[in-house]
Order: structure tokens, then sequence, then C-alpha cells
């Protein structure tokens, strides 16, 4: 089974900036994440964008359809920004016969304490285990996109 991974941006790979004192889209971590994993499968990696999910306009979420519906691969991990990646599974819906996993991070996957890596080892085995559909994998549970919200006190996903 090969395994298409596309990038979104979000704070899993963001950059901390001492000179401009914020945190900006930067270069994914997550082939590195994956080399070092020693996974055992096939997969490609590609980014679609390097955007603040904040900042992802109806348009950009065209572009993430129209490319996942495109990709020839069946399992999909998106790396997406935490705030509005609900709404990019949810519009994900329309793809058909494809196994879609979306996942992020609270931290930036180059913080040591960063959930980044726990996140995307859950999508992996989602991606490889769900029967066809879109679903939404942080904090060690897969949500159904219809049947989450993200929890900002508790920084965390939880059902509703």
């Amino acid at each position: 089974m090969k395994i298409k991974f596309f990038t979104i941006g979000g704070t899993i790979d963001k950059v901390y900036f001492d000179r401009k004192n914020d945190y900006q889209v930067g270069h994914s971590l997550l082939f590195e994440i994956l080399k070092w994993a020693n996974v055992g499968f096939e997969y490609e990696c590609e980014s679609i964008l390097k955007k603040d999910s904040l900042d992802i306009t109806g348009e950009d979420r065209q572009i993430i359809i129209g490319r996942v519906a495109k990709e020839k691969c069946r399992h999909i991990v998106i790396t997406h920004g935490t705030d509005t990646m609900i709404q990019t599974a949810k519009e994900l819906q329309a793809v058909p016969d494809k196994v879609i996993v979306l996942t992020g991070s609270m931290e930036p996957a180059r913080f040591r304490s960063s959930d980044a890596e726990f996140n995307i080892g859950c999508a992996i085995a989602a991606v490889q285990l769900l029967p066809p559909g879109v679903y939404v994998a942080m904090n060690g549970r897969i949500f159904d996109p219809d049947k989450v919200r993200k929890n900002v006190d508790l920084n965390r996903f939880e059902d509703i």
C-alpha cells in the first residue's frame, strides 16, 4: 500500500523568526519525520500550500480538493492547520473512493513538546485501516468531520 502525503501548512510547519518576533509557515518536516521513523511502507510527499489555516480561502480549498481528487493513490494523509482543518475535511467529503485523513498539531513539529509526530503516526494507522471516507486524526483519536470540534480552551479536538 502506498500513502500519499499532502502538506498544506499550519502550526505543524511553523518556524519562529527571532527578527520578526513571530511564527511563519516554513518547510515541512514531514519527510524528515517519516525518514526518522524508518517507516515500512511506500509513500510520496507533496506540498500544495504553505499557509496558516486561518488564511486558507475558498479558492485554496478548491485547489486542495482538485489535487486530492486527481491523485491516483487511494490512501491520503493531509497535514493541515487545526483552526480550519474541519472545514477542509467537510469539503473533501465530495471526493469519492479514497481514504483521506487530515492531521496537524497544536505546536510546531520543530518543538520537542509538539504533538506532530504522534498525530502523524495516528493518521498513518488510520489511513491504512479505515474504509473510504474523510477523517480527522488528532489527540490519539479518529473523528468524523461532521461530529468534531476544536476545543481551544483545552487545546484538543473532541466529539460534538
